[in-house]
């Protein structure tokens, strides 16, 4: 996961390809963990999706493992555009051997030199092409070159002691496999997606459905621009890796649901095919078939996959009985992976044994690879808190996940008030331009290591809502949540053409103010909606904090008109707000106490 420094930013894909390769690796040797282990490269030929591909592979096998003392498996695969051989993700193979663990790290499908097309990490292609990997960690197949394994820990015949564990794409994966594979362990997926549909196109609004939502327009053509430029970026590489001029890289259905997203025009017909597709390929239709225990670990700083797709992770392999927890950690893809905060999880520092989040993933496999009944997993739910000075004592506790409690209403004269008896009765309007006017990130900045302008948003393209100074320090830990009614009949006329590209868009965010009136969005984070139906109320799911709002400071809760991270509004179309003490708006805050 340490970020390699390109050499050069000239050629954008090159950076991209070093910077979103990052993720995956969780581990680095410490200097507790010298155990000696021997490295040989392996190539399978697999069958996946209907298509035969070749995975190339690194075998990690600790000195002293052999056959009649076996030890558990660790399999472990890239973030995308990266592969086996980056610095970040055979780590993996290396930290893990050095602990006992027999290790495979692989190029993902796609990327390196491993054959075929990219999926997007999908059950039937890039899961069932792990599991042959597991196949061999079993003993049942043979390497190209005729190796084998007979040095795994075995539960039964055919059946090794294997976990997996990454980052991004190498973390969906896992869940992918183990949705196709029963035979894993141990997950311990990191800063990954839950719904692809979501993670691209965000729709906020609770109960939107088949509602599509706005197009995450500079994340996804990054990624779109690192897969179809591996073949080029990577000559010789073998034909089954390459599809056509329309879509060189990737499968055709993903190439399709980019290309429609670009083109701001969402039917019925093709946004129905758009979202299957996406959510297909997406933990949240197949979670259903996971049964290995499974730690999750999400970024706050992360606008690419924030914290509310791991917790809809969690929330549902928790209501089907799974051994599952979840760990809020700092940093994500969007800041803090160079260069940790003091007891973060420090790959490139190796310290595992040292940092909070190391500890428990060597816990994790501890308890489910080496069968430990005796070791803990730790509590259900911890969450890093930055205003903690005390690197030792960062991370707090939870036996459940915190719920909106505190609840504040949009008073009529730009105030937030803790009581509806003090909402002033009132109206406000904004409107939006052709062009973003508002601004909350440069997507792509902060993986490449470049300055990003302050958030802001344009007078008379925004409305605000901002409460008083605050008595005593407030701690946010979850997803805040905000109930709207908004009266735009420019938008009620166009919401009916058919296309849901003319639908209202808005972007609902929360500041924190101080005293000097300097203002911060927690993270840089939004929260898009493409309002289901402009003639009823709604409710918004904000992305999930971890914020102290300091005492002194003020909340300011604001609705914009657009975002230049992502695409907006077709057509001008004014929105005014209407509050009254028996009928406004309102914002829940899932507020905790030390």
């Amino acid at each position: 996961m340490s970020r390699r420094v390109p050499r050069s930013r000239a050629v954008l894909a090159a950076a991209l390809g070093a910077a979103l390769a990052v993720p995956l690796a969780v581990t680095a040797p410490a200097t507790a963990a010298t155990g000696r282990y021997s490295v040989t490269a392996l190539r399978f030929t697999v069958q996946a999706g209907g298509r035969t591909c070749t995975i190339d592979a690194d075998l990690y096998r600790p000195a002293g493992v052999d056959r009649a003392r076996p030890a558990p498996a660790v399999l472990a695969t890239n973030g995308f555009g990266g592969s086996k051989d980056d610095g970040s993700t055979d780590a993996v193979g290396r930290s893990f051997a050095q602990r006992g663990y027999v290790g495979l790290v692989y190029s993902g499908l796609g990327f390196g030199r491993s054959g075929c097309l990219v999926s997007l990490d999908d059950p039937a292609v890039d899961g069932r092409a792990a599991s042959r990997l597991v196949d061999f960690l079993a003993g049942g197949r043979a390497a190209d070159d005729g190796t084998s394994a007979d040095f795994v820990t075995l539960d039964g015949p055919g059946d090794p002691r294997v976990g997996m564990i990454g980052g991004s794409y190498g973390g969906a994966v896992q869940l992918a496999t183990a949705s196709v594979d029963h035979r894993l362990d141990a997950l311990v997926p990191m800063i990954t997606w839950n719904d692809l549909a979501y993670s691209l196109a965000p729709n906020n609004a609770v109960g939107a459905g088949d509602v599509p939502g706005v197009f995450k327009w500079q994340w996804t053509n990054g990624f779109y621009l690192i897969g179809e430029g591996q073949p080029l970026l990577r000559p010789g590489l073998d034909l089954s890796r390459v599809n056509s001029l329309a879509c060189l890289h990737f499968v055709t259905r993903a190439c399709e649901t980019v290309r429609t997203l670009n083109s701001g025009s969402y039917p019925a017909d093709r946004t129905a095919d758009l979202l299957d597709y996406a959510r297909s390929v997406s933990p949240a239709s197949y979670l259903h078939r996971v049964r290995a225990p499974t730690l999750l670990v999400q970024g706050q700083a992360d606008s690419l996959f924030n914290l509310n797709e791991a917790t809809r992770t969690y929330r549902t392999l928790t209501a089907r009985g799974i051994p599952v927890k979840m760990i809020w950690q700092s940093w994500g893809h969007s800041g803090g992976i160079d260069h940790p905060a003091a007891g973060e999880l420090d790959p490139a520092a190796g310290n595992l044994e040292t940092s909070y989040v190391g500890k428990r993933i060597l816990a994790w496999f501890d308890r489910y690879l080496h069968r430990r009944a005796d070791v803990g997993t730790g509590p259900a739910f911890a969450y890093y808190r930055d205003w903690v000075s005390d690197p030792g004592s960062r991370y707090a506790t939870a036996d459940r996940l915190p719920a909106p409690g505190r609840k504040l209403y949009l008073s009529g004269d730009g105030k937030l008030v803790d009581n509806r008896r003090k909402v002033a009765r009132g109206s406000r309007t904004y409107l939006n331009w052709l062009t973003p006017t508002s601004h909350s990130e440069s997507s792509l900045t902060g993986m490449l290591g470049l300055l990003d302008p302050a958030p802001h948003d344009t007078e008379g393209t925004h409305l605000a809502w901002t409460g008083e100074a605050l008595g005593r320090a407030v701690d946010v830990v979850g997803e805040p949540r905000a109930t709207l009614k908004v009266v735009s009949p420019t938008a009620e006329r166009t919401q009916t053409s058919g296309d849901a590209a003319d639908r209202l868009v808005l972007f609902a965010k929360l500041y924190d103010v101080a005293p000097d009136g300097t203002q911060t969005l927690v993270h840089r984070l939004v929260a898009p909606v493409r309002v289901p139906d402009v003639r009823a109320p709604f409710t918004v799911t904000l992305p999930g904090i971890v914020h102290r709002y300091e005492r002194g400071h003020r909340l300011r809760f604001v609705v914009a008109a657009s975002d230049g991270a992502y695409h907006g509004n077709r057509g001008i179309k004014p929105v005014t707000v209407v509050s009254a003490p028996g009928a406004t708006g309102s914002l829940e805050l899932p507020v905790v106490q030390d």
